[in-house]
């Protein structure tokens, strides 16, 4: 499943791709103007405060539970909810925000960046690796 099969016309079962995914950040399809990717976020951990300025982005949790929090400024979180299990999240381009994993099992989450966030067939083991590559 770790190969990005973008930008090659693609159909997948993303329930099964996003609950089989053991890495914090797979790649599944990359293309000009869209990318999906695949988390599972360990208890306890999160994806980091981050903020996208030039796109929006789509989350949607296949299983476990979330804390979403999201503001205007990274010290400005007023948006803060918890979900779950088929919720989705709608996160607009500029917005601070953080993921963070409060359930007793990995989260397993899907996102769709609007355009592509990261290089064509990224997989990160760990969220330690992501950090790493990113800086």
């Amino acid at each position: 499943m770790s190969v990005d099969h973008g930008p090659n016309p693609y159909v997948v079962n993303i329930e099964e791709a996003t609950t089989q995914n053991t890495n914090y950040r797979t790649t599944l399809w990359t293309g000009s103007n869209l990318q999906l990717t695949v988390m599972s976020i360990e208890p306890g951990h999160d994806i980091g405060l981050e903020v996208h300025e030039d796109h929006d982005q789509f989350l949607r949790i296949e299983d476990g539970r979330a804390r979403v929090q999201m503001g205007p400024a990274k010290d400005q979180l007023t948006f803060d909810v918890e979900a779950s299990d088929d919720d989705a999240i709608f996160i607009p381009a500029g917005s601070w925000h953080n993921l963070t994993s409060i359930g007793q099992t990995p989260l397993k989450v899907y996102s769709i960046y609007a355009p592509p966030e990261h290089a064509h067939g990224t997989v990160h083991a760990t969220r330690e690796e992501a950090i790493a590559a990113e800086h």
